[in-house]
């Protein structure tokens, strides 16, 4: 008997919450099954090895909770797709959704702020420069963890924020690698010209999503490797979304 579709999404935290929420108010109560890593060393920071390793254990487990269909909601796990054991998944990651936006937009001086591993992996170096497009890339690594943390506007945050811009203020467009970042767009407006357009790839992604044609009706369920009690509050600061339950998961 075949299964009925499933959605899964993997982030590190809670970055594809805001993807999750633009599923439901864009295509529906698509059946969603949402796994938080944050038991685990930040997915930026593992080596390729150990990031292919921990990911696909998330993919076993999700696989075992019926996904038929998955999104790497998160840049630094992306990176790795081509590695990962998805066969008999339909499997996608952010990043050529991100290309495929960005160059939409035929960007006069592109400029794209990420984690650690998205930047140096050159991974959207390479996809740039195959379409004649230059970008200028700023690693931004402390933001995750402080929106990770539920803090979107404290005087930390846009202290690291300042000093991050300053070389890309003038940037035409501003592409965040990193889906944690849309939480804190009215504090990056702050610190770069007033005609600096964003570009949130989830806008791309959900459109892709769609054509997946996912059954309507479905429940959304919740994962984490990490604290149940900071997830849910860090969603409901960073994305203004209440889960009322998640389960913890050792893996």
């Amino acid at each position: 008997m075949k299964s009925t579709p499933n959605l899964g999404i993997v982030d590190w935290g809670i970055g594809g919450i805001g993807i999750s929420k633009l599923v439901r108010s864009r295509i529906g109560t698509v059946p969603v099954v949402y796994f938080s890593d944050t038991g685990v060393t930040p997915y930026g920071r593992m080596s390729r090895p150990d990031l292919v390793s921990r990911l696909n254990a998330v993919i076993g487990f999700l696989r075992s909770r019926g996904v038929t269909h998955l999104l790497l909601g998160c840049n630094a796990a992306s990176t790795v797709l081509p590695f990962l054991n998805v066969a008999g998944l339909q499997a996608k990651g952010v990043i050529e959704s991100a290309v495929r936006a960005a160059e939409r937009m035929r960007p006069g001086r592109l400029a794209l702020i990420g984690g650690r591993r998205t930047v140096l992996s050159g991974v959207y170096r390479r996809a740039f420069a195959e379409r004649g497009i230059e970008i200028e890339q700023r690693i931004a690594q402390p933001l995750s963890g402080l929106i990770e943390s539920g803090d979107i506007s404290s005087p930390e945050l846009r202290a690291h924020i300042s000093a991050i811009l300053a070389p890309i203020r003038q940037c035409s467009h501003l592409l965040l690698a990193c889906t944690h970042y849309p939480a804190i767009i009215p504090v990056l407006k702050e610190f770069v010209s007033a005609n600096t357009i964003f570009i949130d790839p989830a806008d791309e992604l959900v459109t892709e999503i769609a054509r997946w044609r996912l059954p309507l009706g479905g429940t959304e369920t919740f994962f984490t490797s990490g604290d149940p009690g900071k997830m849910q509050e860090s969603a409901r600061k960073a994305f203004g979304v209440r889960i009322k339950n998640v389960k913890r998961v050792v893996l």
